[in-house]
């Protein structure tokens, strides 16, 4: 992990860099893809899935006896720890309900707005380099209380033909209607077009590696909505001299031990802070078993330590790491001052891994600067809104006349004319 002290500022921007992806014929590639499951539907899925995931499929909708399976293999204690992350996802992605009362803009004239689920939704849940049941609770859970009336899931499987039983008992528990071996940019396209087996959706959440990424900005285009824009994960972290070197060296290496593309960072005005976490980082990462991955995603990952709790706050805003750890005496006083980040975790026992997981929020979250202009996941993300207005005679009698005024310099005739009609 390299270490820089007090750089200078004409060199911020190349330090807190994400990781280049090399993106070589990468949209040619998935388009090709696409059109092939537009095309062909269930066919060509069969076919990428032996392609890709090495498995020849009968059919790609789960079985009830396949449920049945999964369930007798996780084991209790996951199982109970699935459902108390649950309940606390549910907890507070209910409490993010909001009904915006009538208004009268003018007298006569009454506006509000109706808030309904989209109606159905697709969910994407990797399985790659590790099994993201988490995420299956972080996605189906608003949008069962969204009220979303078809929710489906798909999930590459494994040689066997088989997807990991976690997902499968975290997805029944969340009440997922329909689960498909189907993975990568094949899943995407059968969500976004529909096949025969598949249902087309309305709107794609879910993360995955850069060729599911550009999966969905392609079909995001025209076919359906998505979440998000996502690349590879990242934390940076904010530590003052109060910090446990141990916690925040934990912190780096558990965003680390995501992929070899993740990015770690840690900002500090402390130089003993940041001398005493690269030991603590070499020892924590010898007993990983993603050994491998992490120290890739450490080779450009960073510690830098800057002058100012000022020029902290600066660099943090300029980066907008999807996720935000500040463990510092004074954490509240900066977390204040940050307007870029997609979760902030605040103080010396509140790791990221609580957000991952359990604590409440949502785990999918906007990376690669996103946070600057984008939300994560939450309740909002699975609804539509709709605008209503009421309009009385006495209101079209008080309002018209401006609505005529700015319909005529518009040169928008006909809309003057709808109100004037009215006024006579």
């Amino acid at each position: 992990m390299q270490l820089t002290k007090y750089p200078p500022r004409n060199i911020w921007k190349d330090l807190i860099r994400r990781p280049a992806i090399n993106n070589d014929r990468l949209s040619e590639t998935v388009s090709g893809i696409l059109d092939a499951v537009r095309q062909k539907g269930d066919e060509a899925v069969r076919t990428y899935e032996a392609k890709f995931d090495h498995v020849e499929l009968e059919n790609l909708l789960l079985t009830d006896a396949e449920k049945e399976e999964a369930n007798r293999l996780v084991s209790d204690e996951l199982k109970q720890a699935i459902l108390i992350a649950k309940a606390n996802i549910e907890t507070f992605h209910s409490a993010q309900k909001q009904d915006l009362p009538k208004i009268e803009t003018s007298p006569g004239v009454v506006c509000w707005q109706k808030a309904l689920p989209v109606e159905k939704v697709g969910l994407y849940i990797p399985c790659g380099t590790a099994p993201l049941f988490s995420t299956v609770l972080m996605l189906a859970v608003p949008a069962k209380i969204a009220g979303c009336r078809e929710i489906i899931l798909c999930s590459p499987p494994n040689r066997d033909g088989q997807i990991h039983p976690a997902v499968i008992f975290a997805a029944e528990a969340a009440g997922v209607d329909k689960i498909f071996k189907i993975g990568g940019v094949q899943a995407i396209g059968a969500m976004a077009y529909g096949t025969e087996s598949v249902p087309q959706v309305y709107k794609i959440f879910g993360p995955g590696n850069q060729y599911v990424t550009a999966a969905k900005q392609i079909v995001g285009l025209k076919e359906v909505a998505i979440d998000l824009p996502a690349g590879p994960s990242e934390v940076e972290v904010i530590a003052d001299e109060t910090a446990c070197p141990a916690f925040v060296a934990s912190d780096l290496l558990s965003q680390a031990e995501h992929g070899a593309d993740s990015q770690s960072i840690l900002l500090t005005t402390s130089e003993e802070l940041a001398e005493a976490v690269l030991p603590e980082i070499e020892a924590l990462l010898n007993t990983l078993p993603r050994k491998e991955l992490a120290e890739k995603s450490l080779s450009h990952s960073r510690i830098i330590v800057l002058r100012t709790c000022e020029e902290i706050i600066e660099m943090t805003n300029a980066y907008a790491p999807e996720h935000l750890i500040i463990e510092t005496l004074n954490y509240q006083e900066i977390a204040d001052q940050i307007i870029n980040a997609g979760s902030i975790f605040l103080g010396h026992y509140a790791p990221e891994s609580a957000g991952d997981y359990a604590s409440g929020t949502n785990h999918t979250l906007p990376t690669n600067g996103y946070a600057r202009m984008y939300s994560g996941v939450n309740l909002d993300s699975f609804m539509k809104k709709i605008t209503f207005q009421e309009i009385t005679k006495e209101g079209i009698r008080n309002l018209g006349p401006t609505i005529q005024v700015l319909a005529e310099n518009e040169q928008l005739v006909a809309h003057r004319n709808a109100v004037r009609v009215r006024m006579k």
